[in-house]
């Protein structure tokens, strides 16, 4: 039968359902590990693998959608570009949750801690550290990333790839220095309302760089195999409103915690 509409009837998927029993697998399964449960560790790997393979080929369909079979028309494209948007407002109002509580405790201290933040006994890291070059690496990113975007947008292929490995580069870079942070740093995460906020709120934010940078390696072998063009690159948005999401919540994490927080 004739399709008289402009709008993509999507097929029935396994990937929505077998994604979400995935998430619950490996959330689970993080939480039984931290409790030490049973088995725990091996039911958070067997979901990270899951939750793997469901975004590797639900991201195959969709480029299959875009790329090869031309489903997405322009009604199509507007319904995608609200519904990303629609989903860096929810992860915005995550990450306003997790800075309400922090603030809720810097700047009303309970009796507990001793009416005073950070908490007696807390050494916090100095921002000359890590945290000052961490900053730098994620401005520097955000400005190859949307180098990337120009060079996309004007063909020019050559440059789209070294910005963008770049890009891809300076996040996994920021992820190591993280790691290296949180091995010097002079508390843990038990230790008071601070320890959890910072652990909390930088613990996800490095989730979300390592979740960016693996969405721009995907694009970046999208962009290897020639399939964006000048008009054709919405994916590639996505993943480029999604890093300056990360950036911008980085700056705000660091003059909070690691300027304001450390006084």
């Amino acid at each position: 039968m004739r399709k008289r509409h402009l709008f993509h009837i999507l097929p029935l998927s396994p990937w929505p359902i077998l994604t979400a029993v995935s998430a619950l697998f490996f959330v689970s399964g993080l939480a039984f590990y931290m409790h030490k449960v049973n088995y725990g560790g091996f039911f958070m790997i067997f979901g990270l693998i899951c939750v793997s393979t469901c975004a590797f080929q639900w991201f195959c369909d969709i480029i299959d959608e875009a790329t090869f079979s031309g489903f997405h028309t322009k009604p199509v494209r507007f319904g995608l570009r609200l519904g990303f948007l629609l989903f860096i407002a929810s992860e915005i109002m995550l990450f306003f949750g997790f800075f309400w509580a922090f603030f809720h405790a810097a700047l009303c201290p309970a009796v507990e801690i001793g009416a005073i933040f950070p908490p007696a006994g807390i050494y916090t890291i100095s921002v000359l550290e890590f945290p000052l070059f961490n900053t730098f690496v994620l401005i520097f990113s955000g400005f190859s990333v949307t180098w990337a975007h120009r060079a996309v947008s004007i063909g020019s292929y050559k440059e789209a790839i070294d910005s963008l490995l770049i890009t891809i580069f300076l996040g996994f870079f920021f992820v190591i220095l993280q790691m290296f942070e949180y091995y010097e740093a002079p508390f843990n995460y038990a230790d008071s309302v601070y320890g959890c906020s910072f652990y909390m709120l930088t613990g996800l934010h490095g989730c979300h760089v390592i979740v960016g940078a693996c969405f721009l390696l995907v694009c970046f072998i999208r962009l290897l195999n020639r399939q964006y063009l000048t008009t054709h690159y919405l994916g590639f948005v996505f993943a480029i409103w999604y890093w300056h999401f990360v950036d911008v919540v980085w700056i705000f994490l660091f003059l909070s915690i690691y300027c304001w927080g450390s006084w």
